[in-house]
């Protein structure tokens, strides 16, 4: 039978990255006491370090202003294809004036 894979939120990522790298806790020591595997803790490491630095990262957002930021920019290209279509639209119908 498969095991069913664990998914953790992002405010426990957070925490768990925020031990690690602010608390000084080794990735071993912490995932031992969280029971999470060290190569998610190592990805949920350099996931805040990149979005501490401005960066996107890989994977889900883990800060609020990082979510916010892709929430943003989702929200952006869904207005520039509305944009597109209603210049589309706009074209063709004008096109059947004339």
């Amino acid at each position: 039978m498969k095991k069913k894979r664990q998914s953790f939120d992002a405010s426990f990522k957070l925490e768990v990255a925020k031990m690690v790298k602010e608390q000084g806790l080794s990735v071993a020591h912490v995932s031992k006491s969280m029971q999470v595997g060290p190569t998610a803790i190592r990805r949920w490491v350099e996931q805040y370090e990149a979005e501490c630095n401005g960066n996107a990262g890989i994977g889900k957002p883990l800060t609020a202003e990082q979510q916010r930021i892709r929430q943003l920019e989702q929200e952006n290209r869904q207005l520039k294809m509305d944009v597109d279509i209603l210049k589309k639209a706009s074209a063709f119908f004008a096109r059947d004036l004339k």
